[in-house]
């Protein structure tokens, strides 16, 4: 029992500790498929992945649909958890946010598929009641170019997601403050730069890094609404490693290692910077 309780922050670590050991290996294992050629150790993988035109297409395809996905889920989830977070409290506001989150991004990309397609409910509905003459009239929101369908599956699952996160920073945050500097004679903009913008900067960090890491490797939904050119790169990872091709299967290692080092970079900076801040607005927050 002594045991037990002296170690028992060391044994909360140990899922985590798996889970890096996991990520880890997984990491080490693609690289080494990633130079390993038929005659030994090569970088010539790489040096030919960065001469595929599929693969700047690709970037630029993958980027502009997890950009738009993520500022625009953001931007709507923090708007909304600003103005209605009182009532998001209470337990129907919280269940009415989490009932998009109980079914996977596959089920709400079918949704949207059989929604908004040209031969979806919404075109059907419009043909008979005589809004449009044919359903190909009706505009093309999914498997096309532009990665609507996409989009809009992520913003379906992903502003409840960022509602969530940012509901306890704005039921802990420190609302004594906003009325001190209120009777200072400050405005909203002060109260927004001295108290809510350092509680919520953290989070919203941590929100872009979790949803850019997602969204730009998640395969399910741009496999099902994208289209065959251009691709998302986890699509076209895939089909690099399924391919009939062993220099292809080197290709998709290479392309995985490089975005899970970027992501893992980006997120080893953002810790340290946030680090100091968090550990200050927890200190700040204990005292008072």
């Amino acid at each position: 029992m002594k045991w037990h309780l002296s170690n028992r922050s060391f044994l909360l670590l140990i899922p985590a500790l798996l889970f890096l050991l996991m990520v880890t290996y997984s990491l080490i294992l693609a690289f080494v498929e990633s130079v390993r050629g038929p005659n030994g150790w090569t970088l010539d993988f790489y040096v030919s992945l960065f001469q595929e035109r599929r693969l700047y297409s690709s970037f630029i395809y993958s980027l502009s649909i997890t950009f738009f996905s993520v500022i625009l889920s953001v931007l709507i989830g923090w708007g909304i958890v600003r103005s209605c977070h009182a009532m998001i409290e209470n337990s129907i506001g919280k269940w009415m946010i989490w009932i998009p989150m109980l079914f996977p991004h596959f089920v709400w990309g079918y949704f949207v598929l059989l929604v908004l397609g040209q031969s979806g409910v919404l075109s059907s509905a419009l043909f008979q009641s005589g809004w449009i003459e044919s359903r190909d009239q009706f505009p093309i929101f999914v498997q096309d170019k532009r990665g609507l369908g996409i989009i809009i599956t992520y913003l379906w699952k992903e502003i409840p997601f960022v509602i969530l996160m940012l509901l306890p920073v704005y039921v802990q945050l420190p609302k004594q403050y906003g009325e001190v500097i209120g009777v200072l004679g400050g405005g909203k903009r002060h109260i927004f730069g001295t108290i809510e913008w350092p509680w919520v900067k953290p989070v919203l960090v941590e929100i872009l890094l979790i949803l850019t890491a997602f969204i730009f490797t998640a395969y399910e939904v741009p496999a099902l609404l994208g289209v065959t050119y251009p691709q998302m790169a986890s699509v076209l990872a895939y089909d690099w490693f399924y391919g009939s091709s062993l220099e292809e299967r080197s290709y998709a290692f290479a392309l995985l290692f490089i975005i899970a080092a970027i992501m893992t970079l980006a997120s080893l900076i953002s810790f340290m910077l946030l680090n100091r801040q968090r550990w200050l607005l927890s200190k700040s927050q204990h005292s008072r």
